[in-house]
């Protein structure tokens, strides 16, 4: 993924947005395979539940966005799940007037997919199961210091455990 990066944006510099905190680990190996000029910015997502006239939503608050004008941006998450939280930090950080902007994950659970987004890299494709390690958490954020990723299960009277093996994740 990183070459693929380094290739479509060679001679430029790159402003990667991290999406704390399951992308930590990932980002911090794909910034290290990209070979051109990289900016990191972090931004963290919030769900509220709040009342509005009596109705109950939830919505989604990010930290404050960085200063993309006229800039390469590349947003790096871990999970493409249903979409709903990269598409709005996608449109949060258009009205910043990049250059250009795209999406990187690690996984992308396509058939959890709530809104029309396909990532322009992804690593994996991956089924509907939970994952753990290589800086996603499971319960109380625990796992995220597994050196590999692991599907989460259930275990013996339903406590959570980590299970086998899925995939062990490779630079490069």
């Amino acid at each position: 993924m990183g070459r693929a990066i380094s290739r479509d944006f060679k001679g430029r510099t790159l402003d990667i947005v991290v999406v704390l905190e399951n992308s930590f680990l990932f980002a911090a190996d794909l910034v290290r395979e990209i070979s051109g000029p990289v900016a990191c910015h972090f931004v963290r997502a919030e769900m509220r539940d709040v009342c509005v006239s009596g109705h109950d939503y939830r919505e989604i608050f990010f930290s404050a966005p960085p200063t993309i004008r006229g800039r390469d941006v590349l947003v790096v998450d871990a999970v493409l799940n249903t979409g709903v939280t990269q598409d709005f930090l996608l449109k949060r950080l258009e009205e910043g007037g990049p250059r250009s902007l795209r999406l990187a994950v690690l996984f992308d659970k396509a058939a959890s997919r709530k809104v029309n987004l396909k990532a322009e890299y992804t690593g994996f494709a991956a089924a509907s199961k939970e994952w753990v390690g290589y800086g996603l958490s499971g319960k109380n954020g625990l796992y995220r210091n597994l050196p590999y990723v692991a599907s989460k299960t259930s275990g013996p009277r339903g406590r959570g455990r980590h299970a086998s093996v899925r995939r062990k994740v490779s630079k490069g």
